[in-house]
């Protein structure tokens, strides 16, 4: 896996991935940035979500539960010195689905949190606390 990233100017970076994919990377206008991109911690944050509820959603495709939507909404405290890692992250699953059940669900989540994302595990042996919780919902 590799990743280049590559200065545009003030704050500004642009990251491109091996797939070829690109983000724009920026700071806000009080440290010279103009806004124009994610921070690199939302971006941390992002990477987390994407690769918890990418977990989430194939386990549950293979357990036959009919999903129709999920959305992963994290919260995130940092500390307040520098340099400012994250100490507690909470990842609230909302998935929607047909007769969905609930066991599945939270086992999908503890598998997810326990044995999968290496996000979410890289993140916690580093000593950030993070919180699963999850709602059911139907179409």
């Amino acid at each position: 896996m590799h990743t280049t990233i590559t200065w545009r100017g003030k704050r500004q970076f642009t990251a491109t991935a091996d797939s070829g994919h690109t983000i724009m990377i920026d700071g806000p206008p009080d440290s010279g940035g103009e806004n124009a991109g994610s921070r690199p911690m939302e971006l941390m944050l992002m990477g987390l979500g994407g690769c918890t509820s990418f977990d989430v959603v194939n386990i549950l495709d293979k357990a036959r539960q009919k999903v129709t939507n999920c959305v992963t909404e994290i919260t995130a405290t940092r500390a307040e010195e520098v340099p400012e890692v994250f100490e507690n992250i909470n990842i609230h699953f909302i998935v929607e689905g047909v007769d969905l059940e609930t066991k599945k669900v939270e086992r999908a989540i503890h598998l997810t949190a326990e044995k999968y994302c290496s996000a979410s595990i890289m993140l916690q042996r580093a000593g950030v606390k993070i919180d699963h919780t999850f709602e059911t919902r139907s179409p």
